[in-house]
């Protein structure tokens, strides 16, 4: 007859620490599979590419407060170089405003706009003598540079006066 020892069981009492632990070892290696998997199902797929460029902003000078029609030109040219600049409407889906459409919004009344749009057509007609209207002079020029240097002239003869 022959006979087996088998050792006697003993009990592991596993304390806290310990589970955490193994929990965590767990956890760990499931993530690192989840991750692998990932890879292999998203490597077919390019990489998206990221611009990271922030876009130079022009220097706004603070609004010299002479008087109400020359801070009106004044955040007019602002919010222009804000906004960005547009021609044929006064402002455009992604919210560049033309030259009323921008005194419009730095004004605090219609009537306020009015004499501000008249003191810059004054303005541009020393300059373009032919210029009837604002919005007509404004939709000619290819560039926001003369839009921008008109409502500047126009607020300075504003404070001079």
């Amino acid at each position: 007859m022959t006979t087996t020892l088998t050792p006697a069981r003993v009990e592991v009492t596993v304390d806290l620490d310990t589970r955490l632990a193994i929990a965590d070892a767990a956890m760990t290696l499931r993530l690192e599979q989840a991750q692998l998997q990932f890879d292999v199902n998203t490597a077919h797929l390019p990489e998206p590419v990221v611009d990271f460029v922030t876009p130079i902003l022009p220097v706004v000078e603070p609004a010299p407060a002479v008087s109400p029609l020359a801070d009106v030109l004044h955040r007019a040219r602002t919010i222009l170089q804000e906004r960005g600049w547009t021609r044929g409407g006064l402002r455009d889906e992604q919210g560049a405003v033309c030259a009323v459409g921008a005194i419009r919004a730095a004004a605090h009344n219609r009537g306020q706009a009015d004499e501000a749009c008249a003191v810059l057509l004054d303005a541009i007609q020393r300059e373009f003598a032919s210029a009837e209207t604002v919005p007509s002079w404004n939709d000619q020029q290819t560039s926001a540079t003369p839009v921008i240097r008109i409502l500047g002239i126009a607020a300075e003869r504003m404070m001079d006066a």
